[in-house]
């Protein structure tokens, strides 16, 4: 019970402690913690939202999110692909700290390091988890990792469900439902919220064909109207957070897990850079660099655009200072809100580092790469070539040759975190990648432990 609702019931009828509960409870709200939601979509090119080029697919309520926040044009993903990124953004680490690498699915995260989860939790919030998990090993599932309200994994497998009176559902549409009863049941507290959907994940041909159409259909439909359900669903999030008078109590991160499958029919972008997911396109910056919305009306500028390097470490570290809490010690992000209010200037890291190898792995997941200012240096089969992607964002001429002090100096950055590095540790078989693997409707309530 709050505290509040002690006083009112002892002083029921008395005048001067009615007083008191009112002054007590305009402290409560101007003590109140904000919310924090995470919105991780995967495989979310930097090229699908229209507040960061895409002409061809209507996202309102992503953009409007954008409007009321600020668009950080220089933001990334430190472990590709999508286990190894979900952990690094979860523990606020590079993966490769404990040894993850590559996909190295079921590699267990640290036991001795909180979670964001947990770290959220223990600071008083209560915490829930909608979605992918995918991270872990099979006995560190998002109920044993401090989320104490888990959304069950809808029966089947991918998108397409049928309820047992033989109603249709879109999984994508569930997980949205599922975010504003999360909503719903914790609006008077603070609460954490990791929104993980599977969309827009492929295969995406059971993409319902009234959001496809919506994009002017055409070969790219599954993909542009997966885009748009989901974009129907952060919609749903906004609603419900204005319906109960949030907007200004939640601070929102929106980012992908990785860059755009462009391999399998998807459909997705990376523009105006270059790559994405899967076999050919992985060594290229858009595997990499996501689209990443921050919002927190009052809090950070709305309408502006945030361009220095950042990362999903980040995040962590962020949500810890709007909280007001001390950050764990092994943690590798910074905190945003002095660079997104402008009390900062330039990049929040010097450099940021990819160094993604696993020999049990496919050969085109490993990535060996550094970016600093302007410059992005890769590792070839070759040597190491450089890019200029402010010039140059498909990273078409190689300038090794014309810079070898930028090289040089960004070997010896790269070097340096290698030699911090544990050994790298190869994966477990752990298939399972879903929030729980209990399938069903409706929650899983505990308490995170």
């Amino acid at each position: 019970m709050r505290s509040h609702d002690l006083f009112r019931t002892a002083a029921a009828g008395a005048i001067a402690m009615g007083s008191m509960t009112g002054q007590l409870q305009a402290n409560e709200a101007v003590a109140r913690k904000p919310n924090v939601v995470i919105l991780l979509i995967d495989d979310l090119g930097y090229g699908d939202l229209g507040c960061f080029g895409n002409k061809r697919c209507p996202t309102p309520h992503m953009d409007a999110l954008a409007a009321s926040g600020t668009r950080c044009t220089m933001s990334y993903i430190t472990n590709p692909p999508c286990s190894p990124s979900r952990c690094a953004l979860l523990t606020g680490m590079y993966a490769q700290r404990f040894g993850k690498s590559g996909m190295a699915r079921g590699l267990p995260i640290p036991d001795d390091h909180p979670t964001l989860a947990e770290f959220m939790r223990d600071a008083g919030y209560v915490t829930g988890q909608i979605g992918k998990w995918d991270v872990g090993s099979a006995n560190q599932g998002p109920g044993r990792r401090g989320f104490m309200e888990v959304a069950r994994s809808a029966p089947g497998k991918h998108y397409d469900f049928t309820r047992e009176d033989g109603s249709p559902v879109y999984r994508t549409e569930l997980e949205g439902d599922y975010m504003v009863e999360f909503v719903e049941r914790n609006r008077d507290k603070p609460f954490f919220l990791y929104f993980s959907p599977l969309a827009i994940h492929g295969p995406l041909e059971d993409t319902p064909k009234v959001y496809g159409d919506r994009a002017g259909g055409g070969e790219k439909a599954p993909h542009d109207g997966a885009v748009i359900a989901l974009d129907d669903q952060v919609g749903k999030l906004l609603s419900v957070l204005k319906k109960h008078g949030l907007e200004k109590d939640t601070l929102i991160f929106l980012t992908g897990d990785n860059g755009p499958n462009l391999t399998t029919g998807g459909g997705g972008s990376s523009a105006p850079y270059r790559g994405g997911k899967l076999e050919g396109n992985s060594i290229y910056d858009g595997w990499v660099h996501t689209p990443t919305i921050i919002a927190w009306p009052g809090q950070i500028p709305s309408g502006a655009t945030y361009e220095g390097l950042m990362c999903t470490l980040d995040f962590y570290a962020t949500a810890a200072a709007a909280a007001g809490s001390p950050l764990p010690e092994r943690c590798d992000g910074e905190d945003l809100l002095p660079f997104l209010r402008g009390e900062k200037q330039g990049d929040v890291h010097e450099c940021l580092f990819w160094h993604n190898a696993d020999p049990t792995d496919l050969p085109h997941r490993n990535l060996y790469a550094v970016r600093w200012q302007d410059w992005r240096l890769v590792k070839y089969q070759e040597g190491w070539r450089l890019f200029d992607l402010r010039k140059d964002p498909e990273e078409r001429n190689n300038l090794a040759s014309q810079h070898p002090d930028v090289v040089g100096n960004m070997r010896k950055q790269y070097d340096g975190f290698v030699a911090s590095l544990p050994p790298l540790k190869p994966g477990k078989d752990y298939p399972t990648v879903g929030g729980t693997t209990e399938a069903g409707w409706g929650w899983i309530i505990g308490d995170g432990k």
